[in-house]
């Protein structure tokens, strides 16, 4: 893992950790679920907010202006809006996605879970992702909270990190695995 990576790793584990204990303190953890939920939709939706998100170019105060204002409009109030708020003044606007990805992991640990990590190369319809939750709920021994990704290299299949485990049934890999083959046969 690269030195960076290693860095917003740490600082999404902090920053989860702190706003996972405050909305069980408050007994909000289904609510900043939410809260996060709609964010996430908003900045997968939206590339200026994905600029905002991620540009060093903004300053802390004109990224706090902006988030506040789009929290504001989206109806995002509360722990989630203030965190946000946090991380911007504090210049980790760029570690959120991280930081909602490792507050989902302690929710799901906190209750008894456990997620898995999706990649397909096309989205996954409800029913699939019914049945990969009883497979994966059956591997692990306990309910599974899937978080699915689009991954259009993958050409088609699946890669499932579940746990320590990754089952990677993706074309992209299998097509690697013969391109080896193939230049070692030849």
């Amino acid at each position: 893992m690269s030195e960076q990576a290693d860095a917003v790793s740490g600082v999404a584990i902090r920053y989860a950790t702190a706003l996972f204990e405050l909305a069980v303190e408050t007994d909000a953890t289904d609510q900043v679920s939410a809260d996060i939920a709609r964010f996430e939709a908003m900045l997968a939706d939206s590339d200026d907010l994905g600029r905002l998100v991620r540009s060093p170019v903004f300053t802390a105060d004109d990224q706090v202006r902006a988030i506040s204002a789009i929290l504001d409009r989206a109806g995002i109030g509360g722990i989630t809006a203030s965190f946000i708020q946090v991380a911007a003044r504090n210049r980790r606007l760029f570690a959120v996605p991280s930081i909602f990805r490792s507050y989902r992991s302690l929710l799901a640990a906190h209750r008894g879970e456990t997620t898995a990590e999706v990649a397909s190369a096309t989205p996954l319809t409800d029913a699939q992702l019914a049945d990969l939750r009883e497979t994966l709920s059956k591997m692990a021994g306990k309910s599974v909270i899937i978080d699915a990704s689009v991954d259009p290299s993958l050409i088609g299949g699946l890669v499932v990190r579940l746990g320590s485990r990754m089952i990677d049934s993706s074309l992209k890999t299998k097509l690697n695995a013969l391109k080896i083959a193939l230049k070692e046969v030849g």
